[in-house]
């Protein structure tokens, strides 16, 4: 367990951070969110044991970071947003000599290394320089040097920062391996990310905590009822027809408040999506109403913008993102329908002389 209590850190006359009391169960993996400059960094070196707080406790596995660093240290394994790495050296011989920098005994060195590379999936370029590699590699060899003495806690800062869609999804899937056991602090400004991979969010600002919970208690706390995205068939009817039928019959069903049309989510005739928000959720209500019309229900999906609630929690949000939302919504509805071809225009005299010439 992790426990943090009334924990400051101030650079000269400077709150960094402060005042943070959170508590991190063994085997969690915890998000920690928050706007640049929200102290997210500091907290993490606090955590790892590579900086120490102005004043506040900070246990992990009941010792405490100021007093017992050493022990600390050797329960931890710290991923910076920058890894540490050597470029003229191969991963394996990287992985051995952080080995034996965090105390691993000599003739445990080897089984430990294959286990971290075993685990990153690094096995295929164990023997490539660090150099040579990509910047996903890269990563993954910053998380084994930080795994490679089976730590009980893992701090990652960023760890998914620049990589591509492919190399997202193989990093979440990889910290995820890295629970159970371990207790894992990931901070991320890919809001979507902290939200597939952690199981609870810590959410920072101007050094404070201001929130901590799971994604959906979030989004219900600060959300105003729910958004709806339908997709319906009306057999024998135009994209537009569709459209207007559907947000007529969604428009009459109790707790509906604004029904706007969308992009389609699929091709073909009489295929229309709109956009429903509500005070509760009506989507049972919703269906029946659309059935009961004969009219085909595709999709029904609730929507939940992460990016916009943790916006609206720190206090950045200008009142503005609904009737952005609905402006948005509208430009791509209108670009879903093909604008009808301009009409070809009689030749002039000007173009029968350029026709000659040519």
């Amino acid at each position: 367990m992790i426990e943090i209590q009334d924990l400051f850190k101030y650079y000269g006359d400077k709150r960094v951070v402060g005042p943070v009391s959170a508590k991190i169960e063994r085997g969690e993996i915890v998000g920690l969110l928050g706007l640049n400059g929200a102290g997210k960094t500091t907290t993490l070196r606090i955590l790892a044991c590579d900086l120490l707080p102005t004043s506040g406790t900070v246990r992990l596995g009941g010792l405490d970071v100021v007093e017992q660093p050493h022990e600390v240290r050797a329960k931890v394994g710290y991923l910076p947003d920058r890894p540490p790495l050597y470029d003229d050296m191969t991963v394996h011989e990287y992985l051995g000599y952080a080995a034996r920098l965090r105390r691993v005994r000599p003739t445990d060195v080897e089984k430990k290394v294959t286990n971290a590379e075993e685990l990153t999936e690094l096995g295929d370029v164990r023997n490539q320089i660090i150099g040579t590699l990509s910047h996903g590699y890269r990563q993954r060899v910053g998380i084994a040097q930080a795994v490679v003495h089976e730590p009980e806690f893992v701090v990652l800062d960023e760890p998914i920062g620049g990589l591509d869609p492919v190399q997202i999804v193989e990093m979440r899937e990889l910290i995820r391996g890295l629970s159970g056991e371990r207790t894992v602090i990931v901070s991320s400004h890919i809001l979507h990310e902290i939200s597939e991979t952690c199981d609870r969010i810590l959410v920072i600002q101007e050094g404070a905590i201001r929130w901590s919970g799971t994604e959906a208690a979030l989004g219900a706390q600060l959300e105003k009822g729910m958004r709806i995205r339908l997709t319906v068939r009306v057999p024998g009817s135009s994209a537009e027809a569709a459209t207007e039928r559907v947000s007529g019959i969604a428009s009459a069903v109790s707790g509906v408040r604004v029904v706007e049309p969308d992009a389609p989510t699929e091709i073909g005739d009489g295929i229309a999506t709109v956009e429903v928000m509500a005070e509760n959720d009506v989507r049972d209500a919703l269906c029946r109403a659309l059935v009961g019309a004969g009219v085909g229900v595709l999709e029904v999906a609730r929507l939940r913008d992460l990016e916009t609630t943790f916006r609206a929690l720190v206090g950045d949000d200008d009142g503005e993102g609904d009737a952005a939302r609905r402006r948005s919504r509208r430009r791509r509805a209108e670009r879903a329908v093909p604008e009808p071809a301009p009409a070809a225009s009689a030749p002039t005299a000007t173009d029968a002389v350029k026709e000659s010439t040519s």
